[in-house]
């Protein structure tokens, strides 16, 4: 499922600009890129219409644009323009660091521009600007900078989903307050969560395994070994479990672990250098460093402290963008920690699976810490709570072992394997169950970006389920649409999506699709849950034994609901004859009719109901390439596209390029140039000679866009060469093999070509207007004006246009 991926990293020199292939919004207008920067000043992202160059400048661009500039002005102002005009200057606001990478997001939304920092897009919102005049065609994305070099990394470009809502609720809105009550309690639940910490289990007795006794007095202050151990160097064994101090004072002693266990302290200034001397003594360095800076102050300008007055010492947080869960912002040292997982040694439970016996020994504080399920299991009292073991069942071990692993470290390390992506939604799931919020996010981005066609099913099956995952479920949704032939014919795994899934699916409008009969055959597979991929017919041989009820089960309502979606009228007419004929037709009722009412609009050209939605007789949006003719020699058409990789680089001829093949009735020569009729220049003298084809002579010219091309042809261009050979009976017409040919416009005694060189364009309509081919040819059905070579084909240029796929 998951490939190795590289982390990508880009540097931008000054007064340039980076455009990457696939830094582009989806939908024209609407996206959002995350990524991370690094940079003294003016971390610039460019949203242009089309792509730029290298060298291209925002401050030169004419064309309509937006740029959001952080950290301008020597890093001391964000700025957003519009077509090279202010309309933001703001100071102090969405800053960027030349010390570290940090993690940026900005999405754009039909005018709306939201930035945020972190790693986590539409989370922790900065700043927001609404334009009165939006854009709504902006769509690439370019890394720019100013006069300083700009490094960027994980940039990553995502769609908007429903998340994109919550940024609007801000615009003139003030603070949303949300009215469903489920929502609210989810709110609630998350807020907890986010309060929850460390902290909480400051001088708690709840999981406490060490005691301090302090001062003369004797008072016990509880702890816990593995947070003691990863913060500094304490006199501890795994059989004594209490520490003595008499000569310090409580308060002292407080500070100390209020600074170990929440990053943050105050004690009087008088108290600093007990404070400092306790935490040199158990090697809590952070704290000792602050403590003597604290003491440099002072002495430098003493008027800074009040005598008695309390110091404030922080520990200096060192990952900005990271939320301050364990064990980030507290002076935990990460590899003591992994240390402690490795040797197990202070720990206090045993954890087995059912099945696979101990798989680890663990610390019920660091488990406590990051998830509220454990917590409850080892402090409310269940026989978790004085049983020194667990037993969990239906778990991977391999992906407990991983939830462990980041709890320990902060980090989620997954190396690409053949079974690290079935191991990641293991991971996601265990995550999702025990409440790490943090590992959670990170699988989620982990997911999308090696989310491919063929781990999409896997993974729709295990998201849709799950309410905090609909940015995945609808980025999935997303993607199995804009690969519905792959993800329907490569595996049958789709078959085992839930109901409202599959209907997004069908429904979606990106959906994508080479013919509207594997549309027709997914929506039977799904309904009668298929186990191998085939096709209406088997379906049809099904119903001559069974009737729809027992074939399709509970999922014959929704099946009859998703046939409404399938657009019959684009299907072939002997293949809708031969489905009105069908069993399926004789009994289904709802089939029957859509296939007859498809039929009679094809044949007579009923019009559709004034309620229909058009959507029902048009080409799928997002299946084709939309080209279009505009102009005769123009370079709008599909031969130009080939030409340019399909819009990838610069012109070339596309036969020399190997992306299209052109062909013709008799032997390649100097004047039956098969390269010559997509070239861009004149050639006088181009023509097709005759060959014998069942006894009578026959003229053509053909071509061939590819296997993995298809065309549903509505227009093409011929021209002339130098001579007057010019035709006026020739048919042009489609196939899928190369042997059967459909005819798409036929010429009987056409006049329109009358002088050397003239181009000419004739439309294709009819019902065959609709069908995808492969091959296309114009072939002589008649001889041409020229009575000393009457079967000469002579044309120096082909073009087609219309929807390319």
């Amino acid at each position: 499922m998951m490939d190795k991926k590289e982390k990508k990293f880009l540097t931008v020199a000054p007064f340039e600009c980076a455009w990457r292939k696939d830094l582009k919004f989806r939908e024209s207008g609407r996206g959002c890129v995350a990524f991370e920067a690094f940079a003294h000043n003016d971390v610039t992202l460019v949203f242009r219409e089309n792509v730029g160059s290298q060298h291209y400048h925002y401050k030169r661009d004419n064309s309509p644009h937006y740029t959001v500039i952080l950290g301008s002005h020597r890093n001391r102002r964000l700025k957003i323009e519009v077509d090279g005009n202010t309309v933001v200057d703001v100071e102090g606001v969405g800053l960027c660091s030349s010390s570290a990478f940090q993690s940026y997001w900005i999405s754009i939304c039909d005018g709306l521009i939201s930035i945020g920092k972190g790693k986590y897009p539409f989370q922790n919102l900065v700043f927001q600007w609404l334009d009165s005049h939006p854009n709504c065609a902006v769509r690439y994305i370019g890394l720019s900078s100013w006069d300083k070099h700009v490094g960027y990394r994980n940039v990553s470009v995502l769609p908007l989903t429903r998340n994109h809502i919550s940024l609007w609720k801000h615009v003139d809105c003030g603070e949303y307050i949300c009215e469903d009550d489920d929502e609210e309690e989810l709110e609630d639940e998350r807020t907890a969560y986010e309060k929850w910490g460390i902290e909480d289990f400051l001088e708690n007795w709840e999981l406490s395994d060490v005691l301090f006794i302090v001062g003369t007095e004797e008072r016990p202050v509880p702890a816990h070994k593995s947070i003691l151990v990863a913060s500094g160097n304490f006199p501890l064994t795994s059989s004594e479990d209490i520490l003595r101090l008499k000569g310090v004072a409580y308060p002292v002693l407080h500070a100390l672990l209020q600074y170990i266990y929440t990053g943050r302290t105050q004690i009087p200034e008088p108290q600093l250098g007990s404070l400092r001397a306790l935490g040199l003594q158990f090697e809590v360095i952070p704290l000792v460093k602050q403590c003597e800076e604290a003491r440099e102050r002072w002495k430098l300008n003493k008027k800074l402290f009040d005598f008695g007055k309390s110091v404030e010492l922080s520990y200096p947080y060192t990952r900005p963008n990271c939320c301050t869960a364990f064990p980030f912002g507290v002076p935990v040292d990460i590899p003591r920690l992994k240390q402690l997982y490795l040797t197990r040694k202070y720990s206090d439970v045993n954890i087995y699976i059912e099945g696979h016996g101990l798989i680890a020994r663990s610390h019920k504080i660091i488990l406590s810490l990051w998830s509220l399920p454990f917590t409850k299991m080892f402090t409310n009292g269940m026989s978790e709570t004085i049983s020194p073991e667990v037993i969990l069942r239906d778990i991977s071990p391999e992906a407990f072992k991983g939830l462990l692993e980041f709890m320990y470290s902060g980090e989620l390390s997954l190396e690409a394997t053949v079974d690290s992506g079935a191991l990641l939604l293991q991971l996601f799931l265990l995550a999702d169950q025990f409440g790490v919020t943090l590992l959670h996010q990170e699988c989620c981005k982990k997911l999308l970006e090696y989310l491919s066609e063929d781990s999409v099913c896997l993974v729709l099956q295990v998201v849709s389920s799950i309410p905090s995952c609909k940015l995945i479920q609808e980025t999935c949704e997303m993607n199995f649409s804009m690969h519905f032939d792959y993800c329907t014919t490569a595996s049958v795994d789709f078959v085992l999506l839930d109901e409202t899934t599959f209907r997004n699916i069908i429904q979606h409008p990106d959906l994508t699709v080479t013919s509207e009969e594997k549309v027709l055959n997914a929506i039977l597979m799904w309904g009668v849950k298929a186990k191998e991929e085939y096709g209406w017919e088997m379906i049809d041989e099904m119903m001559i034994h069974c009737t729809p009820e027992l074939l399709f089960g509970d999922r014959l309502q929704t099946v009859n609901h998703l046939l409404s979606f399938v657009r019959f009228r684009l299907l072939p007419l002997p293949l809708l004859e031969k489905l009105g004929k069908s069993n399926i037709a004789r009994h289904s009722s709802t089939f029957s009719n859509l296939v007859m009412e498809a039929i009679n609009c094809i044949k007579h050209g009923l019009a559709r109901p004034e309620n229909e939605h058009n959507l029902r007789i048009q080409h799928r949006r997002s299946s084709y390439k939309e080209l279009q003719y505009i102009c005769d020699g123009d370079s709008n058409g599909v031969l130009y596209f080939a030409g340019t990789s399909y819009g990838e680089h610069q012109w070339v001829n596309p036969v020399l390029a190997k992306r299209i093949t052109i062909t013709a009735s008799s032997p390649p020569s100097r004047f039956t140039d098969p390269k010559a009729l997509v070239s861009r220049t004149y050639r006088g003298t181009s023509f097709a000679g005759p060959q014998i084809e069942d006894g009578h002579k026959s003229t053509w010219w053909t071509v061939d866009i590819g296997a993995d091309h298809q065309l549903i042809c509505n227009n093409y261009t011929l021209r002339q060469d130098g001579s007057r050979a010019y035709m006026r009976y020739w048919n042009f017409q489609g196939s899928l093999d190369g042997k059967t040919w459909t005819n798409l416009r036929v010429h009987e005694n056409d006049q329109t070509i009358c002088k050397p060189g003239q181009f000419a364009s004739w439309p294709v309509i009819g019902q065959n207007a609709l069908l995808p081919f492969r091959f296309f040819r114009v072939v002589l059905t008649g001889p041409t004006a020229d009575a000393s070579n009457p079967w000469n084909f002579c044309i120096c240029f082909l073009e087609l246009y219309g929807y390319f796929h």
